[in-house]
């Protein structure tokens, strides 16, 4: 029987790839990272974590895990629009199972490898299974992508279609049943979500605000609007959702549909707004990348979030935002 692992034979063996990338001074395995920012670009660094039994279930795949552990920040990075370079990759652990680990790797490395972005640095420690990783991109100088500088009359657009994720978590929880195909494809929406880099990048000097859908669409949303000063009207109507959501709307779970399609979170996709003169270019970016871009709603001068029902009247009330700390 061999001798388990230490942490640093850990890190050596599973994390620990030449660089690739020529801005690498320094890499992974000195006390710190050296990196040469390219010429007229400004970094763009984010972080988040990932917590056993808050924002995924123990006995999930780990190579999914490792996807969704890089995925998430890649949104981040996606909603400001950069162009992701590094990452440091910080884990506490139950134990140091090699099989775990190589499969959690090849999930992290292959979604890294797509974004050609670089590992260059981490931590590692037994304890509860968490995992936070810091990101860090660069766009040209100027062009980043805030939340704030949304004005109105601005359309407000969503990526993609949202619901999925939130949807297979309720069904994992009991709250649901689905068919072998709806749960297979809402599975993969919740466990491999897929960060869009190449929208946020192609959103540059044409959204004027955007953001990440992580913890639901209207929580989300609220932030760009306190951002930018401003409100929303939105049509429900238009809300792009899957089917497995849209035939729970008109159905005794209504208030479940409603519930992951506005406030479930774990999307990843972007909500971001515009001028309404730059939709023939919007839906130039949503031809060119594959990736429907649906108009749910216009910017509004005064503050507030009013969402319409298909018959025009405003819904009264709507599901409560994910909230971490939330009992």
């Amino acid at each position: 029987m061999s001798a388990p692992l230490s942490e640093f034979a850990l890190i050596e063996r599973f994390f620990r790839r030449p660089p690739r990338d020529p801005a690498i001074v320094v890499g992974n395995g000195d006390d710190g990272a050296v990196v040469r920012p390219a010429p007229n670009c400004e970094l763009v660094l984010s972080v988040d974590m990932l917590v056993e039994g808050r924002h995924f279930l123990p006995d999930v795949d780990p190579a999914r895990l490792g996807h969704k552990t890089l995925a998430v920040n890649l949104s981040d990075l996606a909603a400001m629009g950069a162009k992701p370079r590094w990452a440091l990759l910080a884990g506490a652990l139950p134990d140091n199972d090699e099989g775990w680990l190589r499969a959690f790797a090849q999930g992290f490395f292959a979604l890294a490898d797509v974004h050609d972005l670089e590992l260059i640095g981490g931590d590692t420690t037994r304890g509860p299974r968490n995992l936070c990783v810091t990101i860090i991109g660069d766009v040209p100088v100027g062009t980043a992508l805030t939340r704030a500088g949304a004005t109105a009359d601005d359309d407000i657009y969503v990526s993609g279609a949202i619901g999925a994720a939130a949807l297979a978590l309720a069904a994992m929880q009991g709250r649901t049943v689905l068919s072998a195909d709806a749960f297979a494809a809402a599975c993969a929406r919740l466990e491999t979500p897929q960060p869009r880099i190449a929208l946020g990048m192609a959103l540059r000097g044409v959204a004027t605000a955007a953001i990440d859908i992580s913890d639901g669409l209207t929580g989300d949303l609220g932030h760009l609007l306190a951002a930018s000063g401003v409100g929303a009207d939105l049509d429900l109507a238009t809300i792009p959702r899957p089917s497995s959501i849209e035939e729970r709307l008109d159905s005794t779970e209504r208030e479940l549909a409603l519930e992951c399609l506005l406030a479930g979170g774990d999307d990843y996709e972007l909500s971001f707004t515009a001028p309404r003169n730059a939709r023939v270019r919007v839906a130039d970016i949503a031809r060119e990348l594959a990736l429907p871009l649906t108009r749910i709603g216009t910017i509004t001068p005064e503050p507030g979030l009013i969402l319409r029902a298909q018959d025009g009247r405003e819904l009264q009330s709507l599901p409560r935002p994910f909230d971490h700390f939330a009992l």
